[in-house]
């Protein structure tokens, strides 16, 4: 029998990283086996569906690189993958049980359940619905439902003791009948509950093994009883671990950021994200941490899943962001995935080689793609002067101006001329070399938290270096006391903005 994997996401919020989570587990499952990936959206909850949710929903996948072989977009032989579009199926299935006498009509109101659920919990019961309606003649309920009557349809589970069924991962499950209640499948609006529509979908979608959360556990038996009564056979059942939050409860948007679209735009990388799950309770047979999909799908076995609560540590997903982006893509994919980011703060540049440049000495500085902007010096001349570096400048103004003669007699200004030239001057001056380089750094980016000094030297090029240790001295100067100032006259800050010389051949600057 070919592999089929699905997951059902509602589209009820932002794309929740749980849903990338257990989507990671089912692809890399069907893949492995050359089976088939689909992605159907459950939306029966009417109240709370999003249209944009779902859209948002499907541009996640992509964006992960997850794509179903089968979905709303891309279609397929066992569609529509919408539930509000596949309603004449559940109809015509729960017709079906209720013609075998596996469900039956309810008409409870909610004050009437209340009461039944707070009369079990007085009995020390578990609080429920007590199957009352069972035992109500067919013919009565029909006639008070053609009379209007708003009804239910409930499923009769079987009372014949603890209902077990096995999962992959953990064995032989049991759970006592007396926990499992005759639950809804088809709502007073005619629309079927997630456990009914769930059951028939993947039935009819032909979905072999059901990758999931453990959190569904206590709904399979409701599942199992359906396939049961149906006459179908039962699909495998693997229930991963939940991913938790730092305090080992289940991650919740409450106590962690669980949108994707939150990390998709902090800069995280789809790669990175996928490499941080993909440890979520799974390992390598090597022990190695860094793996991409095609190797994860080339060794993945569910013997390798620990059970234990996979903790979501947001400083480890940056740990692996930051080793994507310095070690483990192309310096050309980096730049390629910095580009909107950068675009978006509003720097440009005209000489991709100049990109390149900056992006390589920046990336092993940074641990999202947009950390790179917080460097947009490189693309701007107005720069402001941060605190800290307004003290390193106003303490190394004389250095300033000698490195602005020294630097510009140097005839080649490439690594190896700044370095000695720059190391020439700070043994001349028998000084630390902080004490010279840090006013120099302040001058060049208007902060003290840069790569090095020669490689800013070095990817400005000379003529920028000059321009911005001239624009750095001038406003040292006007920050200086008139010596007969007029009372009227404010003194000018330190960092207030001047237009630079106009710069022939400039890379790159922000509008």
């Amino acid at each position: 029998m070919s592999v089929v994997t699905r997951i059902a996401p509602s589209p009820t919020g932002d794309p929740h990283v749980g849903t990338a989570y257990i989507g990671l587990f089912n692809y890399v499952f069907a893949k492995q086996q050359g089976g088939k990936f689909i992605l159907r959206i459950e939306d029966t909850d009417r109240e709370r569906y999003q249209a944009a949710s779902e859209a948002r929903i499907l541009q996640m996948m992509h964006w992960l690189g997850l794509e179903p072989d089968e979905s709303p977009i891309k279609g397929g032989p066992h569609g529509p993958y919408r539930q509000s579009e596949r309603q004449e199926l559940y109809q015509r299935h729960a017709q079906a049980l209720l013609d075998s006498g596996h469900l039956y009509l309810a008409f409870e109101t909610p004050a009437e359940l209340e009461a039944i659920r707070e009369e079990l919990r007085r009995r020390g019961h578990t609080p429920g619905y007590d199957g009352r309606a069972r035992t109500l003649a067919r013919a009565v309920a029909d006639r008070r439902a053609a009379a209007g009557e708003p009804f239910v349809l409930r499923l009769k589970i079987p009372r014949q003791g603890d209902i077990i069924f096995h999962d992959r991962l953990r064995g032989e499950i049991r759970i006592p009948e007396s926990e499992v209640f005759d639950a809804i499948m088809i709502k007073s609006d005619g629309y079927p509950t997630y456990h009914f529509a769930n059951v028939v979908d993947d039935y009819l979608m032909g979905v072999t093994q059901v990758i999931r959360a453990e959190e569904w556990i206590s709904s399979t038996p409701l599942h199992v009883a359906l396939y049961d009564a149906f006459g179908w056979p039962r699909p495998e059942f693997i229930h991963l671990p939940l991913l938790r939050n730092p305090d080992k409860s289940k991650i919740s948007k409450r106590k962690l950021d669980t949108s994707i679209d939150s990390y998709r735009e902090q800069g995280i990388l789809p790669e990175a994200l996928l490499n941080f799950l993909a440890n979520m309770g799974w390992s390598m047979p090597d022990g190695r941490e860094f793996f991409s999909l095609s190797e994860m799908i080339r060794h993945f076995s569910f013997e390798r899943i620990s059970l234990g609560g996979p903790v979501f540590d947001l400083k480890k997903l940056r740990f692996f962001n930051a080793k994507y982006l310095r070690d483990l893509l192309p310096l050309e994919q980096v730049a390629e995935r910095a580009k909107p980011f950068l675009a978006a703060a509003g720097c440009h540049w005209d000489d991709e080689d100049y990109l390149l440049d900056v992006i390589d000495v920046l990336r092993p500085r940074v641990e999202t793609l947009s950390d790179f902007v917080q460097h947009a010096y490189f693309f701007r001349e107005e720069f402001p002067y941060d605190a800290e570096a307004r003290k390193k400048l106003a303490s190394g103004q004389k250095y300033l101006e000698d490195l602005e003669r020294e630097l510009s007699r140097l005839d080649f200004f490439d690594h190896d001329a700044i370095e000695e030239a720059l190391r020439d001057y700070v043994q001349s001056q028998a000084v630390k070399m902080g004490e010279v380089m840090m006013p120099l750094r302040a001058a060049l980016s208007g902060t003290l938290t840069t790569p090095s000094v020669t490689d800013l030297c070095v990817i400005l090029g000379k003529h920028r270096v000059l321009t911005r240790i001239g624009r750095a001295l001038t406003e040292l100067q006007s920050a200086l006391p008139d010596d007969n100032p007029r009372p009227d006259e404010a003194r000018p800050p330190l960092v207030a903005p001047v237009s630079p010389p106009k710069l022939g051949g400039t890379k790159g600057g922000c509008r």
